[in-house]
């Protein structure tokens, strides 16, 4: 097997005492971008009652293609970044955090890999926080639905109208998706938005996680 390389820099605990007690929200970065980039945006939701935990990619990348690549292209990145996010589920769990405390918020590539985790590891999570990303896979993939799964949890769902590295369709597949899951989808689409994160996001974010 190989190693995982996502696992040499462990999970980074800020915020809220992590003593399962609030909420646990695990923040995971995009392509390039780093754990501090995700905590600058904790602050910025300005939740005191939430113990953050941010994730870090090796190289600062996830997996080493675009996310709609086929997935064997993507392979076996894309398995040990779910592996580094599950790792992080498995300390808030064992912190005493239930799943419907943890919260998974991500940006860009860091969204598709937790609307991938959410979709393979269904429970009644606190909520799913997806700036800008979408399921993992290539144009035309199909996902079997699993009703009920998601029963309830909120997901938010947001992109722009031309976003260069996210597809609109992919986010607007994915809401289906987790709607036919019983997810409560909240999707968001921002006209001429640069790639990035903006106050209405974090608004809506807010609202999702109970501020």
């Amino acid at each position: 097997m190989s190693q995982n390389s996502h696992l040499q820099t462990p999970p980074i605990w800020r915020g809220a005492v992590a003593d399962g007690a609030g909420i646990a929200g695990i923040l995971v970065h995009g392509r390039t971008l780093t754990p501090d980039f995700m905590f600058e945006q904790a602050e910025r939701l300005c939740m005191e009652h939430i113990a953050w935990c941010a994730l870090a990619a090796h190289g600062n990348s996830w997996y080493p293609g675009k996310f709609m690549d086929p997935v064997e292209e993507n392979q076996p990145m894309l398995d040990h970044a779910l592996a580094c996010v599950d790792h992080a589920i498995r300390q808030a769990l064992a912190k005493g955090y239930t799943h419907d405390r943890i919260a998974l918020v991500g940006f860009s590539q860091g969204a598709c890999l937790l609307s991938e985790y959410m979709f393979r590891n269904p429970a009644r999570w606190r909520a799913l926080i997806a700036w800008t990303g979408g399921l993992i896979g290539p144009a035309g993939m199909q996902w079997p639905v699993r009703a009920d799964q998601l029963k309830g949890v909120p997901v938010l769902l947001s992109n722009g109208d031309a976003d260069p590295w996210v597809p609109l369709s992919r986010s607007r597949e994915t809401a289906d998706v987790f709607r036919g899951m019983g997810a409560l989808v909240s999707e968001r689409v921002y006209p001429a938005r640069d790639h990035g994160i903006i106050d209405d996001e974090i608004g809506q974010a807010r609202v999702l996680l109970g501020g």
